[in-house]
């Protein structure tokens, strides 16, 4: 039997099983895990002390990318509509300087969990295996155990939690009844003020696009 034959008969074979795969109903439950990636989109106001650049004219902050374990979960109203909520283990962020403040280097760090919570639209029939949705809702981002280093080390740092926008676009594949693949974009609008010691407060726009790549149990 030729390698060719073999790949047509597993081809074959895939296309018939993956439109007897069921995929969502009313009343289902989806519960998907996998990794989830940050990437901020930031941006700061320029740090002041006393109203004055003090530190520079262009002193700002950048915040990096962090990974983390992600847990959604979807409740099916229909076979169309549904209730996400994206969850994580904690984000670990370092805050470094930027602009005038660069060779500064990391400046402070922060842990957050970014709550969201979705209302997803389905628009393939329940039968197909393959499922594309988007959805529309709201992010919570609550910051924790901030701290300064390096050139702030000691001082008292306060980001304030933010509540804002957050958009989806995602994709399940059924491979079978209950299980699958599962890969889903955000973005969120994140937006905290920064309060430390000594400086005046000012505005830091995270904003970030978000992935995650896992797997799909239905219940």
């Amino acid at each position: 039997m030729s390698r060719t034959f073999k790949l047509s008969v597993i081809a074959a074979a895939v296309m018939a099983v993956a439109p007897a795969a069921q995929a969502f109903e009313a009343g289902d439950f989806i519960l998907r895990a996998g990794a989830v990636h940050v990437a901020p989109d930031d941006s700061s106001d320029a740090i002041t002390v006393g109203g004055l650049p003090a530190l520079g004219t262009d002193a700002r902050v950048a915040v990096d990318s962090n990974t983390q374990l992600g847990i959604r979960a979807t409740y099916m109203f229909t076979s169309n509509i549904g209730l996400g909520l994206l969850g994580a283990t904690p984000f670990k962020h370092n805050i470094s300087g930027a602009g005038d403040l660069e060779a500064a280097g990391k400046l402070a760090e922060t842990k957050h969990l970014p709550p969201t919570l979705t209302l997803q639209y389905f628009p393939m029939h329940s039968s197909s295996a393959l499922q594309p949705f988007v959805g529309v809702g709201v992010n919570y981002t609550n910051f924790f155990e901030e701290k300064t280093t390096g050139a702030l080390s000691g001082l008292d740092i306060e980001l304030d939690d933010s509540v804002g926008v957050a958009a989806e676009i995602g994709l399940d594949y059924m491979l079978s009844e209950n299980f699958g693949l599962n890969a889903a974009v955000w973005w969120a609008d994140i937006d905290t003020t920064a309060k430390v010691e000594t400086l005046d407060e000012f505005d830091v726009e995270i904003d970030p696009m978000v992935y995650m790549v896992g797997f799909t149990y239905k219940f």
